[in-house]
């Protein structure tokens, strides 16, 4: 018997290596070009499911049963956009200053409740929307589900803690004076909006207003929009209706409402013509180029098609933009571009910090790619687009705090049950000449603002020879203001 599998061994041993060339020919990959992709999967979500609190709150649950695990978002409808006059950054600083003491607990007492539970709770705030996530193992769900309704409903806003933030917030400020980029942001949103519109102003507020934010005003903002009538519950995990609801109702269902304010904001107006404003920072090591103008709501019929166009232009590695500044002539580690959709038009801009030298020869490069994107597009191109994000989009949804977060947002702009599931279908109905219209429609390199920062005596010779705009030449302290002196609130 043992003589017998030895024989066998050794045929097999013989017959391996005498068919091995044949089989490695016949396997050898193609490598002369790319392998081809096949279409897009669908992405498939459980279904959207719709319910309601006895206080009105909407609920809105999707559930996934892969991880013992659970998302709760408090979405509530208010955001920096809602600041009162004379008060920006209050919006930001009711969500930031909601963990910093709640119910019963103090700020170091709520911290080390979550801990606990092995939980996390955030809040945040966006231009038009505030957010509380929780997220908990589904076995802590009961004390976890308390600790968010506290931090919801029942802040303490804590005087000491407001002092904190607003020494923090003081200090970021003055730090932007230092940091191109931070210069570059408030310069380029006050050059498309102006001061008085909220998209013009920074998000965490300027010195004097910080410095006028009471802890009342912390609580009559919190009072006018954190409210069930101006709120919704997304729910994401391992629990369905009949476990989930009733533990939501013992939490959220005393909720109250109120009256919402109700918010009007200044006239949007387009880009007109073209200047370059140039913002001085001596012995800046690079130059930080943002150019842009009025983009759309989000809300636009055009969004997919937009959304393919820019992945062209510079939404991706491959992207235009990337490839010519950065691939071609090494003026940069990356080069890109964007629209900022908002519940108002918000910006479209590209953008790139570049080496000092070569700030002229990158903003020629930028101008060409602008210009040759309203030209005519390769339909190899526009596909490529359209598989990178068609393939892309799943990755969103790897996690349920991503499925909430998608959630959230198709909440808040009302948006159908279908739209996830549909995404990648409507960015693969996008055609050739949906693409070059939206082009020709937004990107319009004649009616631009350039905003430039760097050092003057280094760029602005080159930049003026190029000939693109006239400048306009600005210091740090018109973007910014004065960088503050960081002491007690104004009375």
């Amino acid at each position: 018997m043992i003589m017998r599998t030895k024989v066998i061994l050794l045929i097999a041993f013989v017959l391996m290596f005498t068919l091995s060339p044949a089989l490695s020919v016949a396997q050898a990959p193609d490598r002369s070009k790319p392998p081809e992709l096949g279409p897009p999967a669908p992405l498939k979500l459980p279904p959207v499911q719709h319910l309601k609190l006895s206080s009105g709150l909407p609920v809105i649950l999707m559930e996934k049963h892969d991880v013992p695990l659970i998302q709760v978002e408090v979405l509530v409808r208010t955001g920096i956009a809602m600041d009162p006059a004379g008060k920006s950054g209050l919006a930001s600083m009711v969500a930031s200053m909601l963990e910093e003491g709640a119910g019963s607990r103090n700020s170091l007492e709520l911290a080390d409740a979550i801990d606990f539970l092995g939980a996390d709770i955030g809040a945040s705030s966006s231009w038009h929307s505030s957010t509380i996530s929780l997220h908990t193992p589904v076995s802590k769900i009961d004390s976890a589900l308390a600790l968010l309704g506290d931090i919801a409903m029942r802040p303490k806003f804590p005087p000491e803690e407001l002092e904190r933030k607003r020494k923090e917030r003081l200090t970021s400020l003055m730090q932007w004076h230092d940091e191109p980029r931070a210069i570059s942001n408030t310069s380029f949103s006050q050059t498309l909006y102006g001061k008085k519109h909220p998209y013009g102003v920074p998000q965490i507020g300027n010195e004097k207003s910080l410095r006028s934010i009471s802890v009342e005003d912390l609580r009559k903002f919190h009072s006018a929009y954190y409210g069930s009538n101006n709120a919704t519950l997304i729910v994401v995990g391992d629990v369905t209706p009949s476990s989930i609801l009733p533990k939501l109702e013992s939490v959220f269902g005393s909720w109250g409402s109120g009256a919402v304010p109700q918010s009007a904001w200044p006239e949007i107006r387009q880009v007109e013509g073209r200047i370059i404003y140039l913002v001085d920072k001596p012995g800046a090591a690079q130059s930080v180029i943002r150019i842009g103008r009025i983009g759309v709501p989000r809300m636009t019929e055009d969004f997919y098609p937009l959304l393919v166009m820019n992945t062209i232009l510079g939404g991706s590695f491959t992207s235009r933009l990337n490839q010519n500044l950065r691939e071609k002539h090494g003026y940069t580690y990356g080069a890109s571009s964007s629209f900022d959709y908002r519940v108002l038009s918000g910006p479209f801009s590209a953008s790139s910090s570049v080496q000092t030298a070569v700030t002229d020869k990158a903003l020629i490069e930028f101008m060409k790619e602008l210009k040759d994107i309203t030209g005519p597009i390769p339909e190899e191109e526009i596909q490529r687009a359209k598989n990178y994000v068609a393939l892309g989009y799943p990755a969103s949804f790897q996690s349920v705090a991503q499925i909430a977060g998608q959630l959230a947002s198709m909440v808040f702009y009302s948006l159908p049950d279908g739209y996830l599931n549909n995404y990648i279908g409507n960015i693969n109905a996008v055609t050739k000449s949906d693409v070059e219209r939206v082009a020709k429609k937004y990107i319009d390199p004649d009616n631009i603002a350039i905003v430039i920062v760097g050092d003057r005596k280094q760029i602005e010779k080159g930049i003026r020879e190029t000939g693109i705009a006239k400048i306009q030449n600005l210091t740090i302290d018109e973007v910014l203001g004065p960088a503050p002196a960081l002491g007690g609130r104004d009375k």
